[in-house]
């Protein structure tokens, strides 16, 4: 399976997100799945990224043409796609992805999360989405989700669309079943 990691690019980030994606990753390898990210080195996306690579998994990077500048991109390992835009990255990404997983992030992050939901709401796309909730990093989301849906803003039917997990475990479990019954 083609699993989408979504993430945070940041470096100074505190270790344990940078610990629990890089066992994250290492787990999607020891599995047999393909990493599919936006490239980054840095961040919890590099994190993963060596996590899969370590483990001798397969990773393959989609990021447009003006993030490669030293440091930016892996670049030694892999397949890496290049694309003009960061909307055609994130629509290749979306479309070669058989499940979505978001590590915790900041707003590229988020908009991604986002984006994949609506095409789901949508019926566009019909794949597994897991947000890993290292540290609680998704409860505030969740508060915000439940409030929206409180309001009458969110049908319940979209807390149906995604889950929230705390473990890796949780995560292959989930997107592994929601394949299966597609």
């Amino acid at each position: 399976m083609k699993i989408c990691i979504y993430g945070a690019s940041k470096e100074r980030i505190d270790s344990i997100y940078i610990e629990k994606s890089y066992e994250f990753g290492a787990m999607l390898s020891k599995k047999g799945h393909t990493m599919l990210f936006g490239g980054g080195a840095t961040g919890l996306m590099g994190a993963a990224a060596r996590g899969v690579m370590d483990n001798s998994g397969r990773i393959t990077g989609i990021a447009p043409k003006y993030f490669d500048m030293p440091g930016v991109l892996i670049k030694d390992y892999g397949n890496m796609v290049f694309t003009d835009t960061i909307s055609e990255r994130k629509n290749l990404l979306i479309k070669e992805a058989d499940a979505f997983v978001i590590l915790p992030g900041g707003i590229g992050t988020f908009d991604e999360f986002f984006v994949t939901l609506v095409m789901k709401q949508l019926g566009e796309i019909n794949k597994p989405i897991a947000l890993y909730s290292i540290n609680g990093y998704y409860d505030a989301l969740e508060e915000l989700i439940n409030k929206a849906k409180d309001g009458g803003f969110v049908s319940e039917r979209v807390k149906k669309l995604y889950g929230i997990f705390t473990s890796p475990d949780e995560i292959f479990n989930y997107i592994e079943m929601k394949n299966q019954q597609k």
